[in-house]
This record gives structure tokens, C-alpha cells and sequence, in this order.
């Protein structure tokens, strides 16, 4: 060692050797140093300075590379590989150079500018087993880039590699040359898959933030998917409620499932330092998690796990994976903190497994998938009458079903989300899910803000990284009296949830904080926003309706005012009074002032 302080880092690590280069060197010495160095200078150094490799070290025929990301160093490796074949291809065959190359993600030692341990050794033997023009990566390396770069991989199985004490998961890589084809000019960064460029990156907030990506179901059942989003929600639950975090919520990250993003892109787009992604694996009762976590600025791995387990067990592997994951972003965070995002939500597995179906559906926002998630929270609290969240699920479902004009029954409803709420809230008083759902049904249903506003406060006390409950908690304190703090709250949901489809709720709930302001201007910018996502909501109607014709625009009041009259001829403003639980009656006066001047009858 060269008496500097040792330290570790995780590092994709790529090792790299000429075949046959006694050979080579045996036939032609002068010619094959020449063209060796050739190679490195005009096509290796420019290759890792584009992927951001480093070269650890030049080993006579053979090269030692450090990456960031394993995405980078199999980009690099490819590319590289692609280079070479184009560049000798009219070369007499026995005098070509062909490389080898082995890629493996692990742990390092590092002394100075060199690098030691199990991660070199394992990446030196995969090198051996590459054929010729070849790359043969690891099993943690095949975690890390599957779907994100045109390539395809043979299994190898697990080979015995020697001085390797244990067996290593392998996988041989191909590529369509036309994918990564190598122009003579510069070259561009490798083909991955990403998501249009967001109009303008956002800033990053005060204290350390991540978005969570869907995790890969890797079960081979796509019966499971609800199983693997539904254990992704529950870790950024677990993860927003460490108030040191600032936690993207569930539909912004999830509007990324199915792709595979670039992920520095990922946090230009959502604003955030971190990214986590990962993948299930679900086989009878066993259950294996993994996990990478990655500086989404500059694309480097801070942290890579397993976690291995019973499916009885699955509350403390998530436990171990948010843990984890909240140590490798602030080490410094105190254990009292590391405790909240401990937590397990019921002991009954089966109940849990019909509220993870109920959420799947719910999230839809279809009609006919209210009726489902109804029936998948109801089977849940059949089984476990103890079980908080489904309990206020179902009132939730019962109050937006109603909301939205659906019920068949609107006595029976409230009759029933009055019976949920106690229960929900009896049985959910420390988690968030129950407070929130059973405060948002018992203010629309039961039109009780003040116990609604609460429950909500609770919820964000335990959880302040839900969006949904800060959008809720717009419009109750604008009905409270409390304009300043709705616009507040509506917009630190919004910038939790940069990319929720579901945006236009929010964005309806700060229009309205605006309105009772008197800020007109900036009530229709936002109400224009939602309409713009969702052109047929009621809320934005109404409020824009009110907003336009505050402001003196009667036209387009007017305008929106038809709008609400053909989504439903029998509304009016005494419907309005009785519909909207304004505290204040300047308010509900100031919203009827506008209704009329925009035609709405008496």
C-alpha cells in the first residue's frame, strides 16, 4: 500500500486484455506495440473519456477501468468492442488485435489511484472467460443496465472462477452492430432509452431528494405487477416520512414504468439528487429485492443490495432496503429517525396482498376500477377488521365515487363512510394511509373540514411526502378561511408530484387559495393548467367560471359557465351553496358573485 488512507467505494470496474498478444508479439513486436498504443490512444482513451472511465492502469497488452455506473462501463465496453471490429476489419486475420472484456460491480478498495479487492479479481476472470471481440459481464453488472442499453444477454449460468471462493453469475452480451455503429467524427453517448427533455430543470431542493422508480417485476407472472408497484409505493411511504428527505411522490416516479430513462435525465426532469431502482423476484414463498442507488447528477452508484427473504418476512426486507438506502444518502441521520420509517402495516399477508390489488386498481382512475378497489379494500378488512388503511381506502373510494356523480345511492354513501371513518381512524391513529383517506371522504362526504383538516394534519405529520394529502389539505384550509396556506400546501403537493396525471386536482385547489385572495391573474393560470390536463373537471369549471368573471374577462366566464351547465343542467347556485363547505360567508358569497356574472342560474 502506499501509506495514504484506504478507503472503499462501489465501482463498476472493467478489465480488458489482448488475445493471443504473445503471438502477435512473436511474429511482428515493433508492429504490434505500434498499433497497440494506436488503439489505446485513438479509440480507448476517447471511449472512456465519453463514458467518464477512468484507467486505473495499463497492464502490457491488457487495460484496469473504473466507472461510475455500470450503464457507462458497459456502454463504454460495447462501444469500444464495435470500434475495434470496424477499425481491423481489412486487416490480415492473424494479425488482428482483439480485445477481451470482463465487467463486474462490487466493492473496492482504494489506495491512491489504485484499486484492489474481490471487485478486481472477479472482473479479471470474467475477462478470461470473454470470447474473442467479446464481453462477459456479472450477474450484479446484468441487474444494473438490463433495458437501459441496446444489448442483448446469454445466461452463462453460475461459472467457478479461479481464486474466486465463490460461484459468479455470468452473462455472455451481445449487440446489433448497427446500433452502435462508430463514425470517424465524435461519437455520441450510447443508445439508451429516455424521456423527452423536461422544459426546464427543476432546482434542486435544501436537503437530500429521491425519486423511486417502478422496481422490475422479474417474476415472470405480469399477475404480480400489483405485488412489485404496491411494494414500491410502501418503500416511498417508508422513505417520505424521514422529514430529512425530500421524496418524489408515487405517480411522478411511476410515470416513468415500463421505459428505461436515462437517469440523470430522470433527475433533471423530477428535480432530484438521488434515484432509486430495483427489482423483484417472487418464487412460491420466497422473495428477493434488489436495489441500486444512484447520484442521478452525475450518475454514479452509491449503493447496491440483496435482500433475501420469507414473503412472511417482506415488511422487514423493505424495512432493510429503506434503511439502507436512507444511510447511504446521510450518514449523519440520527437512529431517531432511522426508527420512523419502521413500520409494518398489518401482520395479515393476505389482507396486505388485497390492499396492494385495491391500490393497483385505484390508481387506474377509471370508473369501473373504483368498484374494484372498493371490493379488494372491503376483502381486505374482512380478513384483518384491524386494518386502518383499507378501512379508510374504502370510505375514500365511496367519497369519490360520489364526487363524481357515480353513486347510485348518495344516502347509503355518506351512511357508510360515516361508519368506515371511526373505524379507519381508530384503527389507523399512527399511519398516514388511513388518516388521509379517512379525512379526505369525511370533508367531501360528511362536509366535517374541521375534523377533515385534523386527520389531514396528522397524515402529514407522519408523512409529509404525500402528495395527495397536501392537495387535500389546499382545499380544506380554503374552505377553513385560510387562502395563504391553501396556496401553500397545494403547491409543495405539486413539487412533490412534478409528474402526476393527477396534477390537475392540485393545480384546482391553488387556483381556488388564489381566488379567495383576490389574485384572479394567478387563479386562472393554474385553473388553465388543469383544464389543459383534464378539460371536463367540475372544480376547475367552476373556480375558472368565478376567476374570469371576478377578474372582469365575462366572455370567457361566461364561456366556462356553459361548460359546467352541460356537464350538468341541473347546477346552479343554490346547489353550489349546499355543495361547498365555505366557513367564511364572504367566500361562498364571493364564488356565487361569480357564478352569476358567468350565467349560472339561482
Amino acid at each position: 500500500m502506499t501509506g495514504e488512507r484506504v478507503t472503499r467505494r462501489l465501482a463498476a470496474i472493467l478489465a480488458a486484455d489482448v488475445v493471443g498478444y504473445s503471438r502477435l508479439m512473436g511474429r511482428d513486436e515493433h508492429g504490434t506495440l505500434t498499433r497497440l498504443k494506436a488503439h489505446r490512444t485513438e479509440r480507448l482513451e476517447p471511449v472512456l473519456a465519453r463514458h467518464g472511465g477512468r484507467l486505473v492502469k495499463l497492464t502490457g497488452d491488457g487495460a484496469l477501468v473504473e466507472f461510475p455506473s455500470a450503464v457507462d462501463a458497459l456502454g463504454a465496453a460495447i462501444e469500444f468492442q464495435q470500434s475495434m471490429a470496424e477499425v481491423d476489419r481489412d486487416q490480415p486475420e492473424d494479425t488482428r488485435i482483439v480485445f477481451r472484456i470482463g465487467l463486474h460491480l462490487g466493492d473496492l478498495i482504494v489506495d491512491g489511484d489504485d484499486l484492489y479487492g474481490d471487485g478486481v479479481n472477479v472482473a479479471a476472470r470474467l475477462e478470461a472467460e470473454a470470447p474473442a471481440g467479446g464481453i462477459v459481464i456479472s450477474g450484479d453488472v446484468h441487474n444494473a443496465v438490463t433495458g437501459r442499453l441496446k444489448a442483448n444477454f446469454d445466461d452463462l449460468g453460475t461459472l467457478s472462477l479461479k481464486n474466486i471462493e465463490r460461484p459468479v453469475q455470468a452473462f455472455g452480451v451481445k449487440w446489433d452492430a448497427t446500433d452502435w455503429k462508430v463514425s470517424t467524427s465524435a461519437i455520441a453517448a450510447p443508445p439508451v432509452a429516455t424521456t423527452p427533455t423536461a422544459d426546464a430543470p427543476l432546482t434542486l431542493p435544501d436537503k437530500p431528494s429521491i425519486a423511486v422508480l417502478p422496481f422490475q417485476n422479474m417474476s415472470g407472472d405480469p399477475e404480480q405487477e400489483y405485488f412489485v408497484d404496491g411494494l414500491v409505493e410502501d418503500i416511498i411511504t417508508a422513505l417520505s416520512r424521514t422529514k430529512s428527505l425530500f421524496v418524489i411522490a408515487r405517480n411522478s416516479s411511476f410515470s416513468y414504468k415500463g421505459k428505461s430513462p436515462d437517469i440523470r435525465l430522470v433527475g433533471r426532469e423530477l428535480g432530484v439528487r438521488y434515484v432509486l431502482e430495483g427489482s423483484v423476484r417472487k418464487a412460491g414463498d420466497r422473495i428477493r429485492i434488489t436495489g441500486q442507488l444512484i447520484d442521478a447528477t452525475n450518475g454514479t452508484h452509491i449503493w447496491a443490495d440483496r435482500f433475501d427473504g420469507a414473503l412472511k418476512d417482506i415488511f422487514e426486507l423493505q424495512d432493510q432496503v429503506t434503511l439502507s438506502i436512507v444511510a447511504a444518502i446521510q450518514p449523519e441521520l440520527r437512529q431517531a429517525e432511522f426508527a420512523r420509517v419502521r413500520r409494518k402495516p398489518v401482520e395479515n399477508l393476505d389482507a396486505y396482498d388485497w390492499y396492494l390489488r385495491g391500490l393497483a386498481h385505484l390508481n387506474t382512475r377509471a370508473r369501473e376500477a373504483f368498484t374494484e378497489a372498493l371490493k379488494c379494500f372491503q376483502t381486505a378488512t374482512g380478513l384483518d377488521p384491524t386494518y386502518g388503511a383499507a378501512w379508510g381506502m374504502s370510505a375514500y373510494c365511496i367519497g369519490l365515487r360520489s364526487i363524481a356523480g357515480w353513486s347510485t345511492d348518495e344516502a347509503e354513501d355518506a351512511k357508510e363512510v360515516r361508519r368506515m371513518v371511526p373505524i379507519a381512524v381508530t384503527n389507523g391513529r399512527d399511519d398516514p394511509a388511513a388518516l388521509w383517506a379517512a379525512g379526505h371522504a369525511v370533508a367531501w362526504i360528511g362536509r366535517d373540514v374541521d375534523t377533515a383538516a385534523s386527520l389531514i394534519a396528522r397524515s402529514l405529520e407522519l408523512d409529509p411526502g404525500n402528495a395527495s394529502a397536501w392537495a387535500s389539505s389546499s382545499y380544506f384550509h380554503s374552505w377553513l378561511g385560510h387562502p395563504e396556506k391553501a396556496v401553500e400546501h397545494g403547491e409543495r403537493g405539486l413539487r412533490l408530484n412534478p409528474r402526476d396525471p393527477m396534477n390537475f386536482a392540485g393545480l384546482t385547489a391553488v387556483a381556488l387559495g388564489y381566488q379567495l385572495m383576490g389574485r384572479y391573474a394567478d387563479a386562472i393560470e393554474a385553473v388553465e393548467r388543469s383544464l389543459r390536463d383534464y378539460p371536463e373537471t367540475m372544480a376547475a369549471l367552476r373556480i375558472g367560471a368565478t376567476s374570469y368573471a371576478l377578474a372582469g374577462r365575462l366572455e370567457e366566464a361566461r364561456a366556462l359557465g356553459r361548460r359546467v351547465l352541460a356537464r350538468d343542467p341541473t347546477y346552479s347556485c343554490s346547489k353550489h351553496r349546499a355543495l361547498v363547505p365555505f366557513k367564511r360567508t364572504e367566500d361562498i358569497e364571493l364564488g356565487l358573485k361569480g357564478l352569476r356574472l358567468a350565467g349560472i342560474p339561482e
